[in-house]
């Protein structure tokens, strides 16, 4: 196999002399297709409605949500989008 080094960066690394093979391109593709369409669906997608719009459980995963009340589910999702603006700026940051 090929190191990560000997691809180049870009738009390169698709086209070009030392491109990613083709077939690894069309693994990728497909993991993450196959991921969409049906593994990662909230309730707009045809799954079981949830309890809000990108709510991605599918039954499998609960960890114990449809326990809490309604308030302490609300506060759980102000924190959950305050962690993820502040991971945007941060990564923002860093670039």
């Amino acid at each position: 196999g090929d190191s990560c080094d000997s691809y180049p960066n870009g738009i390169a690394a698709l086209f070009g002399d030392n491109a990613i093979p083709q077939a690894g391109l069309l693994q990728i593709v497909a993991f993450v297709g196959a991921l969409e369409l049906f593994v990662m669906k909230d309730s707009a997608n045809g799954a079981e409605p949830g309890d809000f719009p990108g709510d991605f459980r599918n039954g499998a995963l609960d960890f114990g949500w449809d326990t809490f009340d309604e308030e302490t589910k609300l506060s759980k999702r102000a924190i959950e989008l305050n962690n993820g603006r502040a991971a945007q700026f941060g990564i923002l940051g860093l670039m």
